[in-house]
């Protein structure tokens, strides 16, 4: 094998070109040379050669690059393919590049995930934001950032199956990521596209996906095992969580573990990450980085933050931050006094004597099963007359009902006729709704296109109800109102949440059971939310309000919470336990702070059993305030407020000054850029709008095809992309209003350079200069005698990505030797710049050029070989740090395993110390390398000369 081969060496094997990752010793003598492609055909993917079956391997040599003299006007092609090699290239640094530009009106608390992720040697993320931040939109800019690095070309987005649609709009439309959906129509259309039994996550690159179907399909499990990805993202990442109490928990957090192992970078996403236990919020960070913590139920926020796995924000922390783009919302408590015939029916429920195992017997069970039917009727009669239809048919069914049994059937009998006489007049709570939607302070009529409701409901019974009822007494037509809850398929759901947010669409309001409380964009052309009904959970009204108050809401929300005044006490005391949570809520929402604070719980189901302990308990509301919210409030010494409350989070870091770019701004390169691509013949431009209009080429489309989901692909129509943030917002915008189906998604496109069809146009500006030949430039800037070269200098990690990019000038005046000046100094010192330079198209003595060429290429390659060294004695102390720290880490794991097992039977314990001491020598062995091959430097760097630089005579 040519001894030239190492690591990080640039070659061409069959006629592409590749770069060397690794070379291992093959049993016949030869070598195994795992190799990434680098030209067009075989970029983004991986090979291994056996270098005695390649009949030539040929090594790049910088100094054999063939230089060529551009005579295009103003030098074109040599800008278009410096500028090209600019936009493609960019160093794992710690810096923000690119993701600050994406089409979005970014807030800059909204960066500082995105900085925290690129800080760390293997990115493993929780946002952990409130309720409205924009976490969809925080993973994007990580995600950004790390594909311009080249550790993004496979993402796989898990989210809950309702979210599917707007998080792949939100992507695709901010950020240009093409997410394929695979819901039910979209896993049936791959799989009429690829051969039977191939895997369908391998098909695209980039997918997202429902964790209902994944963990719904063993078929799809088996495809996971067979798949890696570049990046994983978990949406409502709390589902995956070990959650006390939820034995459904632990398929999720099998499937959540088996993904964690599959990618290289996981960002989890949730506004609850935790159910208030140590351990439930130590699984989400195992899966983040199993090295972390060594006992799940004793850690500290210094443990955390040794590797900075995550952030954890309310509105109240970044208010400075987003520039007044929340509005403090307006509440209602809209009051009702109950009519006799609802007074009845509380009634029939205390009267109820409730059976357990056959018996009445008067205590807390009993009680607890009459708060359960009372939070139904305080919901609706509807929602009451189905849970004692239900309790009845339950008793009924038995084949020998007691006595004690028969009088609880009477008495809810008794309770159903009692329902039956609350009609929809008698119904004070729902009177109460119609009365105040015409409030002069609300003014609905639902015949505002863009003044939408939302109403919520835990019960469908009484979403059901009101959606038999609410059209004739509101006037409106029934097409105007739909029911979203948890029966209704992925696609259906999807329909009607984009139908939601479009303003031609006959829809007006929206009933909402609690499916639709977590991650929907709601607030596009509404900004009314009203509770029907009451949750029993901060942590749920903070979810529901958080459908209309969050990042990007253009009106003051308007928020109301419908309540019942009863005369009953018993009755009265309970409701008023209830306006309790209803008055914390209001405060939460005006200092925009934790939910989960009020009650300490930190799990929906848990405050629901809290307050519903408490009524059975017959307390009192004041007792309620004060047993179990304000003493939970003065209780500092749990584990949440010491590892989230006395942290303040730094300001984001100040974006780098762009670097010298030969063209002012991407529209300005893909207008000069697609001028050269002659298949690209009818492409037209708008300059006052930096928009692009062309029909696809067949090379083009073919890329697309393989890239572009089916709701965004235009087979034979022309793409428009805009520079314009503005005009892509409106765009953005003007596709939620359509009423077309399948037409919703923007008609504009962001024009960056992560769109596809930029990145389609670097290639052809590179692929037309040809492998290893660079343009001469003429300028009269220039000294006498003075020629320069412009070189490009990556020092790669062991895994090959580019650690640092030495963008550098190699000038020689006269005969003395070669020196190093800054590339973008050079440029502008030579007037290098797009119809900087006219092109006099003078015969250039290239054989002079091409003769020093090997000199400079020498003073570069010294240059680079400079820094390695010194990077890699800067590299060399984190990376014995980095792994020491492993080490202790490792240690304090391997103690606490002796720990849990010390009272075991010696056959138990020997078993379960080598099980448990193989896994966490896998896992930190695992690490130890990543971070080696991660921090330490390829000693061969790579050296790419560009263009040369000559004196105009």
């Amino acid at each position: 094998m040519d001894r030239n081969i190492a690591p990080g060496a640039r070659v061409t094997i069959r006629d592409e070109d590749w770069i060397v990752r690794r070379i291992d010793r093959c049993d016949d003598g030869g070598h195994a040379l795992t190799c990434d492609g680098l030209s067009e055909l075989v970029r983004g993917t991986s090979a291994i050669f056996l270098d005695r079956l390649e009949d030539d391997i040929a090594v790049h040599d910088p100094a054999s690059t063939r230089l060529f003299q551009d005579e295009s006007p103003y030098f074109g092609q040599a800008l278009l393919y410096l500028e090209s090699q600019r936009l493609r290239t960019v160093a794992n640094d710690q810096q923000m590049h690119r993701a600050h530009q994406a089409a979005m009106q970014s807030a800059d608390y909204q960066r500082v995930p995105a900085e925290k992720g690129l800080k760390q040697v293997r990115t493993r993320m929780l946002i952990a934001d409130g309720v409205g931040l924009g976490k969809t939109l925080e993973a994007g800019m990580l995600a950004t950032e790390l594909d311009i690095r080249g550790r993004g070309r496979r993402i796989l987005v898990v989210t809950q199956k309702s979210m599917l649609t707007q998080f792949q709009k939100e992507w695709w439309s901010r950020f240009t990521i093409p997410l394929v959906r695979l819901d039910s129509v979209g896993i049936q259309r791959i799989r009429n596209k690829i051969p039977s039994g191939h895997n369908p996550f391998n098909y695209y690159d980039k997918t997202i996906i429902s964790m209902d179907t994944l963990k719904g399909n063993n078929e799809y499990r088996n495809y996971l095992e067979k798949s890696r990805w570049d990046i994983i993202v978990i949406d409502e990442c709390h589902n995956v969580a070990v959650r006390k109490g939820d034995a459904g928990s632990s398929q999720r957090a099998r499937l959540a573990k088996n993904l964690a192992t599959k990618s290289d970078t996981l960002i989890l996403l949730s506004a609850t990450p935790h159910d208030g236990s140590a351990n439930s919020f130590a699984s989400l960070i195992w899966l983040l980085d199993p090295t972390a913590i060594s006992d799940p139920d004793d850690y500290t926020r210094a443990d955390l933050d040794r590797k900075d796995l995550f952030v954890r924000r309310f509105k109240k922390d970044i208010k400075a931050q987003a520039q007044g783009q929340f509005l403090e919302p307006i509440t209602r408590r809209l009051s009702a006094r109950a009519t006799p015939e609802e007074e009845t029916a509380y009634q029939a429920v205390l009267a109820i004597p409730f059976t357990q195992k056959g018996e009445h017997q008067a205590g807390k069970p009993s009680e607890l099963q009459r708060v359960g039917l009372q939070k139904a009727l305080f919901s609706s009669p509807a929602a009451a007359d189905a849970y004692a239809r239900h309790r009845i048919d339950k008793l009924s069914r038995k084949p020998m009902p007691t006595p004690a049994e028969d009088a609880e059937v009477a008495a809810l009998q008794t309770l159903r006729q009692a329902l039956t006489r609350i009609t929809p007049e008698r119904f004070s709570k729902y009177q109460r709704l119609i009365k105040a939607l015409g409030d002069p302070d609300a003014r609905w009529s639902g015949t505002d296109t863009a003044d939408r409701l939302v109403i919520f409901s835990e019960r469908i019974e009484t979403l059901k109800w009101l959606m038999a009822n609410l059209p004739g007494d509101l006037r409106l037509k029934v097409d105007a109102f739909s029911v979203l809850d948890g029966s209704l398929s992925d696609i259906d759901q999807q329909e009607i949440v984009e139908r939601f947010g479009q303003e031609h669409d006959s829809l007006r309001v929206l009933l909402c059971s609690d499916v639709a409380s977590e991650g929907l964009n709601l607030h596009y052309l509404c900004h009314r939310l009203v509770h029907f009904d009451l949750p029993w959970s901060p942590m749920v009204f903070q979810q529901r309000n958080g459908r209309v108050d969050r990042f990007g809401q253009q009106h003051r929300p308007c928020i109301d919470y419908l309540l019942t005044e009863s005369a009953i006490e018993t009755v009265k005391g309970d409701l008023r336990v209830i306006e309790v949570l209803v008055r914390k809520d209001e405060q939460i929402s005006k200092n925009i702070g934790d939910p989960a604070s009020v009650l300490r719980k930190h799990s929906i189901e848990d405050e629901e059993q809290t307050v519903a302990e408490a009524l059975a308990d017959g307390i009192t509301a004041e007792a309620f305030e004060r047993d179990f919210i304000d003493q939970a409030a003065s209780d500092d010494e749990d584990w949440e407020t010491a590892l989230f409350g006395s942290v303040e989070e730094p300001p984001p870091a100040a974006i780098p000054a762009d670097p010298h770019r030969l063209f002012p701004d991407i529209y300005a390169f893909a207008r000069q850029a697609i001028a050269t691509i002659p298949e690209a013949a009818g492409y037209r431009v708008d300059d006052a709008a930096k928009m692009l209009r062309l029909t696809p080429p067949a090379d083009l489309r073919r890329r697309l095809r393989q890239q572009l989901p089916a709701e965004v692909l235009r087979e034979t129509d022309e793409y428009v992309l805009s520079a314009r943030v503005g005009l892509v917002e409106e765009s953005i915008q003007r596709a939620r209003e359509t009423d077309k189906q399948g037409a919703s998604w923007p008609e504009i496109q962001y024009l960056w350079p992560q769109h596809p069809i930029s990145q389609w146009l670097i290639d052809r500006v590179i692929g037309a200069v040809g492998r290893r030949r660079a343009p001469v430039i003429l300028s009269p800037d220039l000294g006498l005698e003075e020629t320069a070269y412009l070189m490009l200098g990556l020092i790669p990690n062991r895994k090959g990505q580019p650690l640092i990019a030495e963008w550098k000038a190699v000038v020689r005046r006269g005969e003395q030797d070669f020196t190093i000046e800054d590339f973008d100094t050079f440029c502008r010192r030579a007037g290098i710049g797009v119809r900087d330079l006219p092109n006099p198209k003078r015969p250039v003595d290239l054989a002079v050029l091409q003769g020093a060429l090997g000199d400079a290429v020498a003073t570069m390659q010294l240059f680079v070989e400079g820094q390695v060294r010194h990077f890699t004695t800067t590299r060399t102390a984190e990376v014995t740090h980095k792994l020491a720290e492993l080490s202790q880490l490792r240690g304090a794991q391997e103690r606490q395993l002796e720990l849990r097992i010390a009272g075991l039977p010696e056959p138990i314990r020997e078993g379960r110390r080598a099980r448990r001491l193989k896994d966490i020598e896998d896992v930190f062995a695992e690490y130890s390398q990543w971070v080696k091959d991660s921090l330490e430097v390829e000693p061969m760097p790579f050296v790419q000369v560009l263009a040369a630089v000559t004196r105009q005579v």
